[in-house]
């Protein structure tokens, strides 16, 4: 079945069900957990350049801060559990991109992820992470709502 998971992140309470539900299957199936937190890339609107002054520096240094914060959360879960983790995390303005390349690099065969339920126009207007790694990823995935 299933050996390697990946279990996107995004620090939400949505998230960490799906953190809880994922574990348990990884611990049922045997699987290890790779956990991943996007980063957005990093842009600037400014006509005063001094303005930018360890700007972008800092904001790396703060991506970097929320994804090992968001990531221990799985790894504490994963560890209690007796389920391998590994940590990992990408930068990218296209979450649901980031996702399925790092499923590929890393060899997951799962993934598993929350869904913020957003329909409508809402959801049309917003989109959702969740349904783009849906239609896009050739990896099965699962979701948790």
């Amino acid at each position: 079945m299933f050996k390697h998971i990946l279990l996107p992140t995004d620090g939400s309470s949505l998230s960490e069900q799906a953190i809880q539900q994922s574990v348990s299957l990884a611990r049922a199936l045997g699987a290890k957990i790779t956990g991943l937190y996007v980063i957005p890339e990093y842009h600037t609107v400014t006509l005063q350049a001094e303005m930018l002054t360890d700007t972008s520096e800092d904001f790396t240094k703060f991506g970097l801060t929320q994804a090992r914060k968001f990531l221990d959360v799985i790894e504490q879960e994963a560890k209690a559990a007796g389920v391998p983790f590994t940590a990992a995390h990408a930068t990218s303005d296209h979450p649901y991109e980031a996702i399925i390349q790092a499923a590929n690099d890393h060899g997951c065969d799962l993934i598993t992820m929350a869904s913020h339920g957003r329909k409508g126009i809402q959801g049309l207007l917003i989109g959702s992470e969740t349904q783009k790694v849906l239609v896009h990823s050739t990896i099965p995935v699962l979701v948790y709502r």
